[in-house]
């Protein structure tokens, strides 16, 4: 039976520097007052454990000296990031993979996604860029117990696919601990122009990648 490649989706298959960090950037305004860059994001990341963006938002307020209730935090973010019927800043997502791609590795492989998104996230975006692809399974973040750094969901995709062989392609530390938590080989993905790019590969090092590419639009070379 052919391979089954599961995708984590931001920053992997959507560009989501407008949108789901832009978003931690305008909620930490909000609550604390203080603009932050994003590298601050992305080093709150490679410490791991931060894969959920509304606790990420709540604790960078926090240690700016503001306390904030974590449904506060979520109301506040999902109101700019999903606006009224998507139209807020989720809009702003673009699509890495490059017309045909896709297509072609599912002549090849199973194609998956296994996301910290909640399903209907997720939906809005695949629904925009890709509605003729078949992931299957989708599973987001109501589907697992247990949020990844921790592998549950990668571990019920085995499960269902108990004869094929998975990679998981991802771009932060927290997926390469899932994938090695599960015995999944593991596929990060960090741009040559990432202003973290020299500690995110020495993680992703760390983590026993198999490989690293630039973008998803490579992974033809590596599967």
């Amino acid at each position: 039976m052919e391979g089954l490649i599961v995708f984590d989706m931001d920053g992997v298959l959507a560009e989501v520097t407008e949108s789901y960090r832009e978003a931690i950037v305008q909620t930490v305004e909000h609550f604390a007052g203080r603009r932050i860059e994003r590298d601050l994001i992305q080093d709150y990341k490679n410490q791991g454990g931060w894969n959920n963006d509304w606790a990420l938002s709540q604790k960078i307020a926090a240690d700016l000296g503001v306390e904030v209730p974590y449904d506060v935090v979520v109301d506040y973010f999902n109101q700019i990031f999903i606006g009224n019927n998507g139209d807020g800043l989720i809009q702003r997502e673009q699509w890495f993979p490059k017309q045909g791609l896709l297509e072609r590795l599912r002549q090849r492989f199973g194609l998956a996604i296994f996301t910290g998104r909640l399903q209907y996230e997720a939906e809005i975006t695949l629904k925009r860029f890709a509605p003729d692809c078949s992931f299957d399974p989708r599973l987001c973040a109501e589907h697992v117990t247990n949020s990844k750094p921790a592998p549950d969901g990668l571990l019920a995709i085995q499960r269902m696919n108990p004869e094929r062989k998975i990679w998981y392609v991802g771009d932060t530390v927290d997926d390469a601990r899932a994938a090695r938590a599960a015995g999944v080989p593991f596929i990060g993905v960090v741009s040559h122009g990432h202003s973290r790019r020299a500690e995110i590969l020495r993680l992703f090092e760390e983590e026993k990648a198999v490989a690293i590419i630039e973008n998803v639009n490579e992974i033809e070379g590596i599967v």
